[in-house]
């Protein structure tokens, strides 16, 4: 056992779920009119060197996870999706080319996630039974997508963020994993509920911009006060700071972007020591 693995805490037993949105740094939503689509076959691509660093940290503390996968991104990078499950963790999908749920029409949404849950499958070899909508697009206007999801073959949805947010979000969502009539499970990101209202804690931006110590509280209050296991999720490039940098983006979009990428690999190895971490299907499906 590793250094690492043995300074783990046994606190607390409950084991939480781990994901990771595999996207590259020039296809996030808040930066896409500075690198659209048609010209990300030209950009240098940085995302098979970053998630060979998570596999390496993954692995050294003893941890697995859900990888939710771009269609785009395993077409040109097939070893590194077999090589995720390979190292034991689970594939999902992240729908093809990361267009927002919230933009597309059902039948736009159903061939891109058909496409993309056929694209890694093909690649793979295991069933794809996960997806996550990208910047967590499904929402009380979009209610559809579950049934999409469900008539393609999807077993689970990770994509109801259950908090109010400019760019997404659906507040009245259950905080917890809910089964929808369809059969479909939606599992949100996790939130801490304080005064009256639902607080982010589940990774993303909001980890690197608050102090570390504010995340390790919120899952240890999910863990204990509710005695659920907390939903985290974090992207390659924010391990990244070496990515290249845009200046015409709004100021919202670069700080959002850009804070704290410095700091997020050793956060990461906090959260990593400090908690137990499993796939979504181990420990959600599982339980239904």
């Amino acid at each position: 056992m590793s250094s690492a693995s043995a300074s783990r805490t046994t606190e607390n037993e409950l084991v939480n779920a781990l994901s990771i949105d595999i996207e590259d740094y020039f296809q996030v939503s808040a930066l896409a009119k500075q690198f659209p689509r048609a010209r990300w076959d030209e950009l240098p691509c940085r995302v098979e060197g970053n998630v060979d660093r998570i596999l390496g940290m993954l692995h050294e503390y003893g941890a697995k996870a859900t990888f939710f996968t771009l269609g785009w991104i395993a077409e040109r990078y097939p070893k590194l999706v077999r090589l995720i499950v390979m190292e034991g963790h689970e594939l999902a999908s992240h729908g093809y080319q990361h267009e927002r749920a919230s933009d597309q029409t059902p039948q736009a949404f159903g061939a891109d996630v058909a496409l993309a849950k056929a694209v890694l499958e093909d690649i793979a070899g295991v069933e794809v039974r996960g997806y996550r909508a990208p910047s967590f697009s499904i929402g009380a206007q979009n209610l559809w997508a579950h049934d999409v999801l469900r008539e393609n073959g999807y077993a689970y949805s990770s994509s109801v963020y259950p908090i109010a947010h400019d760019h997404y979000g659906m507040p009245d969502a259950p905080r917890f994993p809910w089964k929808l009539s369809n059969g479909l499970l939606e599992i949100p990101i996790t939130t801490v509920r304080w005064m009256g209202r639902n607080w982010p804690a589940g990774g993303g931006g909001y980890f690197r911009l608050l102090p570390y110590a504010l995340s390790r509280w919120s899952i240890r209050r999910v863990n204990r006060a509710d005695g659920r296991p907390s939903v985290f999720y974090f992207h390659p490039w924010e391990i990244d700071p070496g990515q290249p940098r845009v200046k015409d983006a709004s100021a919202r979009a670069r700080f959002r972007h850009y804070v704290n990428l410095e700091h997020m690999e050793a956060r990461l190895e906090r959260l990593l020591g400090d908690f137990r971490w499993g796939r979504m299907d181990d420990i959600f499906l599982s339980q239904n």
